[in-house]
């Protein structure tokens, strides 16, 4: 039988108004404690931010994603936290903000395989 290890996940939201609240998913951040394994995926829809904000900052949004991809790889480019062990970065990046990227509720889960599991939620939930 194939090991399969609890992981926890996150949605990344875009809210380009935050007085608004209305929002749609832009990544996922996964975490395995087992594997020691922090990653994340994104996929900005333009046109989604388009609707809820025509004048929103696509840099600035593709910036703030990118950089919670930066910090689940981890190295110094990344900041401070992107040099913590996986959990501490997860839990960082998961933590409630009031941003224009913020995180959604901690899911949990099994998995075999916790790369395939990112693509398959990013896939499911996000494009």
């Amino acid at each position: 039988m194939t090991r399969r290890d609890v992981f926890e996940y996150a949605l990344l939201r875009v809210v380009p108004r935050v007085e608004r609240g209305e929002c749609f998913n832009a990544g996922v951040v996964v975490y395995c404690r087992a594997r020691s394994f922090v990653a994340a995926r994104t996929h900005l829809d333009e046109a989604r931010l388009a609707a809820l904000d025509p004048r929103a900052d696509v840099a600035g949004v593709r910036a703030a994603l990118r950089a919670v991809e930066g910090v689940c790889r981890g190295g110094d480019d990344a900041g401070q936290a992107a040099r913590d062990d996986a959990g501490r970065r997860f839990r960082w990046l998961v933590a409630p903000r009031s941003t224009v990227v913020q995180p959604g509720p901690v899911h949990t889960g099994l998995t075999a395989d916790p790369e395939a599991e990112v693509e398959r939620l990013l896939d499911l939930l996000v494009r």
